[in-house]
C-alpha cells in the first residue's frame, strides 16, 4: 500500500465476480475505509442483458448494473428505480431500468466503458467499477459426457454435471484499468457467486489470471453458503477451489472464508425442492491443502438466503489489515 506524504492511503482491494453473492458482499465492503474496485463478468447471454447484448451488440449490462447500485451512494428509492423490471409493454417487459439505462449511456458516450464510468459518477459509486473485458465473451461448458453447452444462461439449465469451462473468444484482451487494479491491489477477493458462470470467467481472462497469480496481494475466496443446481450439486468448499486451481492451475488463495452456521430445517427444506444444499466445510482437507480457513454464521435469511454483509465485511477487513501490518 502506497503513501502519500503524510496521507497513507486506504487498502486497495479489488473484488472480482459477478451475480447477486458480489453484490450483497460490495454492500457491506463499501462501508469500510477501502478502496474498492469491482471486476464484473461480461459473460451474461440471459434474460434482459441478452436482449440488448444481441440487439445493441454491447456487453452485457445486468452484472455491471447490479456491482454499481451495491456501490452507488443514492436515495433507496434510486436504488429500487435502477432494479425495477418492467412486467408489460411490447419490447419493454423483462428489462430493468438500470440496464436501459446503461445501453443509453453506451450509445451516448460511444463505448461500455466510458457509459460505466460517466454512470460511476453520476450514482457517487464508491469504488470503481470495471467489466473484465471491453467486449462480451461467449461461455462454453464441456460437460463430463462429452457434450459442449454454448451460453452462460444455458449451461445450468443442462443438468449435467460440469467437467470444464471455456471462453470464446479464447484470448480476450481484459481492460487494461482491470489489470493494472490488480497489479496495484493489496488484497483480491473472489467470490461469492455462481461459480462456473460468475467466477471462473473472470480469471479465464488470460491476462487478469495471470496478474492475479503474480501478485503478492492477500488473496481471499469467499465460499457460496448453498450448492447451486446444474453448476455445483454436492459440492464441498474443497470442490470450489479445486474446480478453480484446475481452470488457472495456480494454488491462488491465502484465505478461505465460509459459512458454518446452522441453516434452519425449514429454510433448508425450501431450497432443497430446487436440488440447493448446503455447502459443506471439508475442514481436514482444506487444512491439508495449506489454506488458512475463517469460519463463522454468515447467513441471513429474510425471503432467500444471503451472506451478513456485515460480519462479512468485517472479518476481509480484519484479514486486509492484518496482513498489511505484517508487511510493514
Amino acid at each position: 500500500m502506497k503513501e502519500t506524504g503524510s496521507q497513507r492511503e486506504r487498502p486497495r482491494i479489488v473484488v472480482m465476480g459477478g451475480g447477486t453473492g458480489l453484490s450483497v458482499m460490495l454492500r457491506g465492503l463499501k462501508q469500510k475505509p477501502l478502496d474498492i474496485t469491482a471486476i464484473v463478468t461480461v459473460a451474461d447471454d440471459g434474460g434482459s442483458s441478452g436482449i440488448l447484448r444481441s440487439e445493441l451488440q454491447m456487453p452485457p449490462p445486468g452484472d455491471i448494473r447490479n456491482v454499481l447500485t451495491a456501490l452507488a451512494d443514492v436515495e433507496p428509492v434510486m436504488s429500487d428505480m435502477l432494479k425495477y423490471r418492467f412486467g408489460a409493454g411490447s419490447g419493454l417487459s423483462g428489462h430493468s431500468l438500470g440496464n436501459l439505462i446503461l445501453a443509453a449511456m453506451t450509445d451516448i458516450s460511444g463505448d461500455f466503458v466510458t457509459a460505466v464510468r460517466e454512470l460511476s459518477r453520476v450514482f457517487a459509486v464508491r469504488g470503481r467499477v470495471l467489466p473484465a473485458a471491453e467486449e462480451g465473451v461467449v461461455l462454453s461448458a464441456e460437460m463430463e459426457d462429452g457434450t459442449v453447452i454454448t451460453g452462460e444462461s444455458k449451461i445450468p439449465e443442462a443438468g449435467q454435471r460440469i467437467k470444464r469451462v471455456f471462453l470464446e473468444p479464447t484470448h480476450v484482451e481484459p481492460l487494461p484499468e482491470a489489470v493494472e487494479a490488480i497489479n496495484e491491489a493489496d488484497a483480491i477477493l473472489i467470490g461469492p457467486g455462481s461459480l462456473y458462470t460468475s467466477i471462473l470467467p473472470n480469471l479465464l481472462v488470460p491476462k487478469l489470471a495471470e496478474a492475479v497469480v503474480k501478485s503478492d496481494a492477500i488473496k481471499i475466496f469467499v465460499c457460496n453458503v448453498m450448492t447451486q443446481p446444474g453448476e455445483t450439486d454436492g459440492y464441498t468448499v474443497g470442490d470450489h477451489l479445486q474446480a478453480i486451481f484446475d481452470h488457472v492451475g495456480h494454488h491462488l488463495f491465502d484465505y478461505v472464508i465460509v459459512n458454518n452456521g446452522e441453516i434452519p430445517p425449514q429454510v433448508q427444506e425450501m431450497y432443497a425442492e430446487q436440488g440447493a444444499k448446503p455447502v459443506q466445510v471439508d475442514m481436514g482437507e482444506l487444512n491439508d491443502r495449506g489454506y488458512k480457513v475463517v469460519a463463522d454464521t454468515l447467513v441471513l435469511f429474510r425471503t432467500y438466503l444471503r451472506h451478513d454483509a456485515d460480519k462479512l465485511s468485517q472479518h476481509i477487513y480484519q484479514l486486509v489489515q492484518n496482513w498489511i501490518l505484517r508487511r510493514r
